[in-house]
């Protein structure tokens, strides 16, 4: 059995790795076409437009990388069964469920090879890469209003007209109330550094409100302790789905103690963390398409059926997390029921399979 698990490991592997860069090229190829739109703008030339396809190409490995597994696993397992490898494998004794249990052992390979790169490379080449287009097409990385970014900290309310691609702020609106949510402050600072745990603002202007009378002040520097950090910040940079679980979680819990909606970042853990596990759903959901119509069936049309159902599975994962926003479903319902979905159908086509 370990000759056979070498081989199937090998042969799997080998086709598996092939289609992903065979996917990851023509994602890159998306992108450099997209990209070069914006050739031109300030310092954005080729050599960035092509530094930043390469930086998101870790985010494409990340996304396509179940829809690899089933198509390599049924196009190798299809020429298995084209020269009848697979009939005598089962001939010398090794039951379907023998062969499901080695798949499943590479499945989970890939596995965690999804999940590091997930939560290791994807988060950072993407800050990178839109660190780098951002600096050179002289943008700014988030103007959710017309007036820029809000963000409630506590018991101040926080405006930041323009946030730069090292996360220096400028032009800071900060107002604050009491206990009463009665006005006491108004801050408003020129720019924003952080360091020493700890905001370091430049050209600060400060009205008090009193109960009897107001007055400005005027400060040069000042520094300002507050629960937003360059970490959170990076939020604006990487879209929920391609940040980390441990930034997810720890963005969730500033909103949460802010008492703010948290339900699409919640939905992004849950995906980050079900998500990798999609691989060993795809190895189970090949094994009976190897069984049917063994030499009626050729590899280009494993391939497309292996591609439709990627497709399909990609479609409802979307599907899933988009109807739980609108209808407030809970996240791990609409994180888990698609890979459950398909998994489910591939045990039942396993048991049809061995059953005939």
């Amino acid at each position: 059995m370990k000759i056979i698990t070498r081989y199937l490991f090998k042969e799997i592997t080998v086709n598996v790795l092939l289609i992903t860069l065979a996917l990851i090229a023509m994602f890159s190829f998306f992108d450099l076409i997209q990209e070069l739109e914006s050739l031109g703008h300030g310092s954005y030339g080729l050599s960035k437009i092509l530094l930043f396809v390469a930086l998101s190409a870790p985010g494409h490995v990340y996304e396509v990388m179940p829809v690899a597994v089933l198509v390599g696993c049924m196009y190798s397992l299809g020429q298995l069964a084209r020269y009848s490898e697979l009939i005598v494998l089962r001939v010398s004794g090794i039951s379907l469920y023998s062969l499901a249990a080695t798949l499943i052992k590479i499945g989970m390979l890939f596995t965690v090879i999804t999940f590091l790169i997930g939560e290791l490379i994807t988060p950072l080449s993407e800050k990178m890469a839109q660190r780098i287009r951002i600096k050179a097409t002289d943008s700014v990385i988030v103007q959710d209003f017309k007036s820029g970014l809000w963000v409630k900290d506590g018991h101040s309310f926080v405006n930041v007209e323009e946030v730069l691609a090292d996360t220096t702020l400028l032009n800071i609106h900060i107002y604050e109330f009491d206990d009463k949510f009665n006005l006491r402050t108004v801050s408003h600072a020129h720019k924003g550094l952080y360091e020493d745990e700890q905001w370091h603002l430049k050209s600060v202007s400060q009205t008090h409100l009193d109960k009897d009378s107001n007055h400005v002040e005027h400060l040069d520097k000042a520094t300002w302790r507050s629960l937003i950090r360059p970490e959170l910040l990076n939020v604006l940079l990487v879209l929920p789905e391609k940040m980390s679980a441990w930034n997810l979680y720890a963005y969730i819990d500033h909103l949460a103690a802010n008492k703010q909606k948290t339900t699409r970042y919640k939905m992004a853990l849950w995906a980050k963390l079900v998500y990798p596990l999609a691989s060993l759903v795809m190895v189970i959901l090949a094994l009976p398409f190897a069984f049917i119509q063994q030499r009626a069936t050729g590899a280009s049309t494993k391939i497309f059926i292996g591609i439709m159902l990627g497709i399909l599975y990609q479609t409802l994962n979307q599907t899933f997390v988009h109807l739980g926003l609108l209808n407030d479903w809970a996240p791990a319902f609409s994180a888990i029921t698609p890979t459950a979905l398909f998994l489910l159908g591939g045990l039942a086509m396993l048991h049809h399979i061995d059953k005939r």
